[in-house]
């Protein structure tokens, strides 16, 4: 496999309730992530270069749902299925990081 142009990594780390430091899982990653499927599915973006990877904790577990985007190292916080399409149409397609979407500088 050739290196992706970009590669899409959600944390699906779950852990039990009322752990410290909680879990994506608990703040709807799986949601996230089908829905980042769907859409890799439906624009065919495996063919273009692209690569998802389900990942385990990322670290943010306070600011999940997690999403990380290489190569560039942009880590996204508090993502909804609602925002996967502008993470694709804008980060993905047009390499504009969505900023209202990013983790603070002092957490990535």
């Amino acid at each position: 496999m050739p290196k992706p142009r970009k590669h899409v990594l959600v944390c699906l780390q779950g852990r039990p309730p009322g752990h410290p430091r909680g879990s994506c899982q608990e703040k709807g990653c799986g949601e996230v992530f089908s829905e980042f499927l769907a859409e890799f599915q439906k624009r065919n973006l495996w063919a273009s270069g692209f690569q998802l990877t389900n990942t385990g904790c990322l670290g943010p577990c306070h600011l999940g749902a997690s999403v990380l985007v290489y190569p560039e190292g942009v880590m996204y916080g508090k993502v909804t299925p609602a925002d996967v399409g502008t993470i694709i149409d804008e980060h993905l397609m047009f390499d504009q990081p969505v900023e209202r979407l990013r983790v603070p500088p002092d957490v990535w």
